[in-house]
């Protein structure tokens, strides 16, 4: 199974490569189905506050903490000057966040690195954990990190690969479904507080005008992240 399974991998480089066709199905599986998606979600969720967080110290805001919930939402709180481009730019950066790193991973993935990705991986989780705010958070981080660890620890190479693949599909297909989920919360008026509408708030821009931006920007990363996963060339 694991000769089976390096000789699919070691088709990742390759054009039309039908291992990361699979990978792509099972990930969009696993985004679409009413009974994985309810789990799965809590990581992309970890990846849209780590967006929110990032971009807040980048902007010179104090990074309070980060509470991650059981119903998948989260919160990042930080302080600073409430209006002005840093707060603009930190409530901008949780969406686009998850659909980036899918995209960052399908590089690393194509570019035979997926090692790296994933220690990458593990770095930024316990960066984060020092954020962490509440019990559930802690609980999220840690399991999500020991099954990137142990896939680093004890997978081989071939393994390693078809899993980062696999995360990195799931990530560019993750990071458009809750865009989704927030235009129907907002259809039905339950987020007036959400990123949309906050920023809807602060830059006049309407809501659905961020979704629209936020939509757009995943489906470019899903298109060049799946040419790097199926069209690259080998080298």
């Amino acid at each position: 199974m694991d000769d089976l399974v390096r000789e699919w991998t070691a088709q990742l480089l390759d054009s039309g490569n039908i291992a990361a066709l699979i990978a792509g199905l099972v990930a969009l599986f696993l985004v679409l189905s009413r009974n994985t998606w309810p789990l799965l979600r809590n990581v992309v969720t970890i990846a849209h506050e780590g967006g929110h967080a990032v971009i807040a110290l980048l902007s010179g805001r104090k990074l309070n903490g980060i509470r991650l919930h059981s119903d998948t939402s989260g919160l990042t709180l930080s302080t600073g000057k409430p209006t002005g481009p840093g707060m603009v730019f930190t409530l901008l950066a949780g969406y686009p966040a998850v659909s980036l790193l899918g995209l960052g991973g399908a590089w690393l993935v194509t570019a035979d690195l997926a090692r790296m990705m994933l220690w990458a991986c593990i770095a930024l989780l316990v960066a984060m954990l020092l954020a962490i705010r509440n019990a559930y958070g802690v609980l999220s981080i840690v399991v999500t990190g020991g099954v990137i660890f142990a896939v680093s620890w004890f997978a081989t190479p071939a393994w390693q690969a078809l899993c980062c693949a696999l995360f990195s599909w799931f990530l560019l297909f993750g990071g458009l479904r809750p865009i989704a989920e927030l235009r129907r919360k907002r259809s039905a008026g339950r987020a007036s507080q959400s990123d949309a509408d906050q920023l809807a708030r602060l830059t006049g821009l309407p809501a659905g005008a961020w979704l629209a931006i936020w939509f757009l920007v995943g489906l470019a990363t899903l298109a060049v992240g799946a040419r790097w996963l199926l069209l690259m060339p080998q080298v």
